[in-house]
């Protein structure tokens, strides 16, 4: 069954080519041909009734007000952003280095063997800084320094006040923990020049996955690093990149990890891997793992304490966004305006050793609908209205919350009506007490490349030569 045409990519020559999303046995395909390579057929959604669900969330897109790239060529040449893209970024990554201290077989990008060092000076960081956070409507909120790893520049504290500086509310690096771990009081430094969080790469909890994923025993490391973290207070969010044969078998395990140290790991953010070149196409098949095979995987392994009907859309929350903008009388702040396709997450929270998913004790839809009601009475109302909506929703918001299901002393709807009242990064604090976020993106590559996707990609890679990608 057909369900849209696209545009994609030739995987070995990387020209953009016509394509076609289909549905067939139960699962969701993408198929193109190239002239001189052949066609290509290729699993898009391992699960067509999750991808119709989730196709359900549509999201508002807003596009850049002033893109830096005005020719428009045929989706994905001539990146940077040019004005057929319908989001700005969420989240802005500047690779720092080239250079990395591990020689990973999965890197996707490909590090340390370029042969010729690419390390911005901290002059052309600054103004990649200034480019992302120059979008308009929104300016760039949140940057990661990625790589390589960052870690090996010395001046990595210095970048991090620097983006400080330039107005980034949230800053947090991409890294293995090499550095963290070895280096005595370095997670300190990192914290006192503004580090918001450890985006810290971690495969398993024995070392099998680290001996083939890393080509070395890093289980040690990544203990250490956390614990690092710990003694200055610098918030984790783990990152597994899933591979099957790997440590799919693991997925359960890495979340009983976290919840584990859930003191000062905040998130797993599950990244099945891309293919990029160095997988032969006949192997593609059998090693992909999609966001339905993770959800299947997380539900068999946490024995449905955690099931697939936990997840929703990473865009799903964009109702959050518009009630805040509706409360301010202004466009939203910040919206994850992402593809509904890009990611799936949940929150989990634990009492007693016992895993407890946010949607047993909030209707999920019942509260966007709710969001979606009272923001269009904020929009359509004078500026009085803002006491009567809220002795409103605190009224009716007791339909959608189970109180009885909740963690003990965890009040949610105190919790919810002070994030909403305050708006400030601050009050998320008490939420984030005893909860974990799940979540799992979903990476492109060349064989399920879809340009609806990029178009509403909301991760921009900034570049030295004024580019946003």
């Amino acid at each position: 069954m057909h369900i849209k045409n696209t545009t994609s990519l030739c995987p070995i020559c990387l020209k953009p080519l016509d394509a076609e999303v289909y549905e067939e046995d139960g699962r969701v395909w993408i198929k193109k041909e190239c002239p001189e390579h052949g066609e290509f057929n290729n699993t898009y959604w391992s699960d067509a009734e999750l991808y119709n669900r989730i196709d359900q969330v549509d999201p508002i897109t807003q596009d850049l007000e002033n893109p830096m790239v005005e020719k428009v060529a045929k989706c994905p040449s001539n990146c940077g952003i040019c004005s057929e893209h319908e989001s700005y970024t969420v989240l802005g990554l500047i690779d720092v280095t080239n250079r990395c201290n591990l020689k990973c077989p999965i890197c996707f990008a490909n590090a340390a063997t370029s042969k010729k060092l690419f390390e911005p000076t901290q002059d052309e960081i600054r103004q990649m800084l200034r480019n992302l956070r120059s979008e308009k409507p929104v300016p760039a909120p949140a940057i990661q320094y990625a790589g390589g790893e960052p870690t090996v520049r010395k001046d990595l504290p210095d970048l991090i006040r620097m983006a400080r500086e330039e107005g980034f509310n949230h800053t947090q690096i991409a890294t293995n923990g090499i550095r963290i771990a070895k280096k005595e009081g370095y997670a300190q430094e990192l914290k006192d020049a503004g580090l918001n969080t450890v985006y810290l790469q971690f495969d398993g909890v024995t070392e099998e996955p680290y001996l083939i994923a890393r080509s070395k025993n890093l289980l040690d490391v990544k203990l250490e690093a956390i614990e690092k973290c710990r003694e200055a207070g610098l918030g984790v969010v783990i990152v597994p990149t899933v591979v099957k044969g790997v440590n799919d078998q693991q997925v359960g395990d890495i979340i009983r990890f976290a919840i584990e140290n859930i003191d000062i790991i905040h998130g797993v953010n599950f990244q099945p891997v891309s293919f990029s070149g160095r997988t032969p196409s006949d192997q593609v098949e059998e090693q992909r793992i999609t966001i339905p095979d993770f959800l299947n995987l997380v539900d068999e392994q946490t024995e449905g304490q955690i099931s697939k009907d936990d997840f929703y859309s990473a865009t799903s929350v964009q109702p959050v966004s518009e009630f805040i903008g509706a409360l301010r009388n202004e466009e939203p702040p910040v919206t994850l305006n992402c593809h509904q396709h890009c990611g799936s997450a949940t929150y989990i929270f634990i009492e007693d050793g016992k895993i407890i998913p946010i949607t047993r004790f909030i209707d999920i839809d019942k509260f966007l609908v709710f969001l979606n009601k009272y923001t269009e009475k904020l929009e359509s109302g004078s500026f009085a209205i803002k006491s009567r909506i809220f002795a409103s929703a605190t009224k009716n918001f007791n339909k959608i919350f189970k109180e009885e299901e909740a963690p003990s002393g965890l009040d949610m709807k105190k919790i919810i009506f002070d994030i909403f009242k305050d708006q400030s990064y601050d009050a998320l604090g008490e939420f984030h007490v005893n909860s974990l976020l799940i979540s799992c993106m979903h990476f492109m590559d060349p064989f399920n490349f879809d340009t609806d996707r990029v178009k509403d990609c909301v991760i921009h890679y900034a570049v030295p030569d004024g580019r946003v990608i």
